[in-house]
């Protein structure tokens, strides 16, 4: 009977999924992304699409094992603490959006001849059209409702209360007609109610039109949710076996192909969808996530085989810091026209993927390899901050 205290692989499977993150966001070009980096266009399932999911299904596991020191019931300090985390979790995730905006306002404001200095006051001071929601608004509100939630109610109620929101949000995008990329998808004219078209992300329909259509909806947090509390249970599951490796990974592999037979069967309802995050895809992907973290227990907490884990440990215990660092980063690296081209100057990422990756790999292999490069470059600091036992909180 294999048994141990703190799991590796929860680190690691949440380092893989922020490098997996980092790595998709930021390809040499976006018109050269080999097929399986890119998200589903629509309906399906792309290996880029599980990444995010994953990354929440963890999530919820890390919830259920963190809530223990509230033994599980609502506080005064446990709502007081969820409630502070939600909330500077989504300001930090709108101030990502501020950020690359006004970067590149001010980039277009440098390109019309406006001086350095005042392109630079303008673009900081540049609010308009700021996109509301995004990634890290969308770990806040699954983060914050889930966790209200699973200190609310009993633990046998979790999975009835998961498959009644699924099932109800299966039933509303049905009878809304919202299974299709539309202007009148209800989640996208609940986002343009509360938000508007401009502060909204655009996405784009078969024949090239550009329509506000938000991959991070508020309406679609529903299935999110669903998602979030499919991970708690997990995190029950891990916590119920008394350490027992063994015993977590036979609970883990039966629960994980409960829920991927259950997505796969469901899906000619209720076809699998990122965008909408429709509730096949929560009970796919988090049945894949169920099967992997398995697969990562056994490899690293049986096995012991842990020695290449290390590059993805130091990006899990910083997952949230080590992602914004690499939005922060991506967004001044594209402003800073520092290094020579053919024609005048180029950023850094435009000189190392034009002057150095494609030539040497190609288009599509060059685009891939600044990927690889910018996910080792935000690993560096990360690396650091594991060594000095340095823990960055959001």
């Amino acid at each position: 009977m294999a048994q141990t205290g703190r799991l590796l692989s929860l680190d690691v499977m949440r380092g893989i999924t922020i490098a997996g993150m980092i790595m998709v966001n930021n390809p040499g070009s976006w018109e050269f992304v080999f097929a399986p980096l890119k998200h589903a266009s629509w309906d399906g399932l792309t290996p880029t699409d599980l990444v995010f999911p994953f990354f929440m299904f963890i999530m919820g596991v890390s919830m259920f094992l963190s809530f223990r020191k509230y033994n599980f019931t609502l506080s005064k300090e446990s709502v007081t603490k969820i409630l502070k985390r939600t909330l500077l979790i989504f300001l930090v995730g709108y101030g990502l959006n501020w950020f690359g905006h006004s970067m590149g306002y001010m980039k277009s404001l440098q390109a019309d001849g406006v001086p350095l200095l005042e392109s630079i006051g303008r673009g900081f001071t540049h609010f308009e059209n700021v996109r509301i929601l995004g990634v890290m608004q969308r770990l806040a509100l699954a983060y914050g409702i889930g966790s209200l939630i699973g200190l609310s109610i009993k633990h046998k109620y979790i999975l009835p209360l998961v498959a009644s929101v699924l099932v109800f949000y299966w039933a509303l995008l049905g009878f809304t007609n919202s299974m299709e990329l539309t202007e009148n998808n209800i989640i996208a004219v609940v986002d343009k109610a509360l938000f508007g078209a401009d502060r909204m992300y655009k996405d784009t329909l078969a024949d090239g039109t550009r329509i506000p259509f938000d991959p991070e909806g508020l309406l679609s947090v529903l299935g999110s949710i669903g998602h979030v509390l499919l991970g708690f249970y997990a995190g029950k599951l891990i916590l119920d076996s008394k350490k027992d490796n063994e015993l977590i990974i036979r609970r883990l592999f039966i629960f994980g192909t409960i829920l991927l037979f259950s997505g796969l069967l469901l899906q000619y309802g209720c076809p699998i969808n990122k965008k909408i995050w429709s509730s096949t895809f929560a009970l796919t992907t988090c049945g894949l996530g169920s099967l992997f973290l398995g697969l990562l227990i056994w490899i690293i907490d049986i096995n012991g085989k842990k020695k290449w884990s290390l590059f993805f440990e130091s990006f899990g215990i910083n997952p949230l810091y080590l992602y914004v660092q690499a939005a922060l980063l991506s967004s001044i690296i594209g402003f800073c026209n520092w290094f020579p081209a053919a024609e005048g100057t180029t950023t850094f990422k435009g000189f190392m993927y034009n002057d150095v990756f494609s030539p040497i790999f190609g288009a599509y292999a060059g685009s891939l390899a600044w990927a690889l490069f910018y996910v080792i470059l935000n690993w560096i600091p990360g690396y650091y901050l594991y060594k000095k036992q340095i823990y960055i909180k959001l």
